[in-house]
């Protein structure tokens, strides 16, 4: 009877500990778009996959929360988490001084870099050298306002286009000389297609920039969650992996600093 007892307690202990840890488990609403390959996209299967989706995965395994994903068009992504939709925004989101009086950023998880490209064949080791060739350029990106102030908003020289892809098979096809866009769909271009080999060269002038990942303003305790999950996925290697399947193996040194 005694142990019969004994049993009883214990089992209820279990069933108290086991009930609590799920409770504790917290669920987050993850946004997301889904036409920014290969940071977030649509699989076949109508599923979200890419660099960003990885990350925030491997985050939340670290920080033992789960995470709920959904497709989340640009246009409205900030205001979903205004209104509660949303707990967290990762969507190839540049860290900006304006965006941070309406939202609170992660630590920066990628340098949104912008990267010349060009033929190996192709003499170019700066931005001023674009001056005499033929630049395309993704129709109203950041390298459309770069390459205007090189060229002139209305010169000829520059050929813009819907998408990196078609910029960089218009390049491989010899239809332009040099290209500017950024380095992480440059670079998940060049994996994906291992026989067009280019060169990318990197500017200085070319401003430095960040993406990070979003929260409500004020929401400190879940900022703070993911910095620390970041810095621990940096340090125990998953970033490296997670951003050697998406790119290459030139793993950047991120500006992690947990006082942010």
């Amino acid at each position: 009877m005694r142990n019969s007892f004994f049993s009883v307690i214990l089992s209820s202990l279990l069933l108290f500990t086991s009930s609590f840890s799920f409770a504790s488990e917290q669920t987050y609403v993850v946004g997301a778009g889904g036409t920014y390959r290969p940071f977030e996209y649509e699989n076949s299967d109508k599923q979200l996959e890419g660099f960003d989706i990885d990350l925030i995965k491997a985050i939340a395994e670290a920080q033992n929360f789960k995470i709920k994903l959904i497709n989340t068009p640009w246009e409205g992504i900030f205001a979903t988490l205004d209104n509660g939709e949303r707990d967290i925004i990762i969507s190839g989101i540049t860290i900006t001084e304006k965006r941070k009086n309406s939202v609170d950023f992660s630590l920066p998880y990628f340098p949104a870099e912008q990267v010349i490209v060009s033929q190996k064949t192709t003499e170019i080791k700066s931005i001023a050298d674009l001056s005499n060739h033929t630049v395309g350029v993704v129709n109203g990106s950041t390298a459309d306002v770069v390459v205007s102030k090189v060229l002139g908003k209305n010169s000829t020289a520059i050929k813009r286009f819907d998408n990196t892809p078609l910029l960089l098979q218009e390049l491989y096809e010899e239809g332009i000389s040099a290209a500017v866009a950024d380095v992480g769909v440059v670079k998940f271009y060049i994996k994906m297609h291992p026989g067009k080999d280019f060169n990318l060269v990197y500017d200085n002038s070319f401003e430095s920039q960040y993406f990070g990942i979003a929260v409500a303003k004020g929401n400190t305790e879940l900022r703070n969650s993911i910095n620390e999950g970041l810095n621990k996925i940096v340090a125990d290697g998953t970033y490296a992996s997670i951003y050697k399947k998406w790119f290459d193996n030139n793993v950047p040194s991120l500006p992690l600093d947990s006082k942010e």
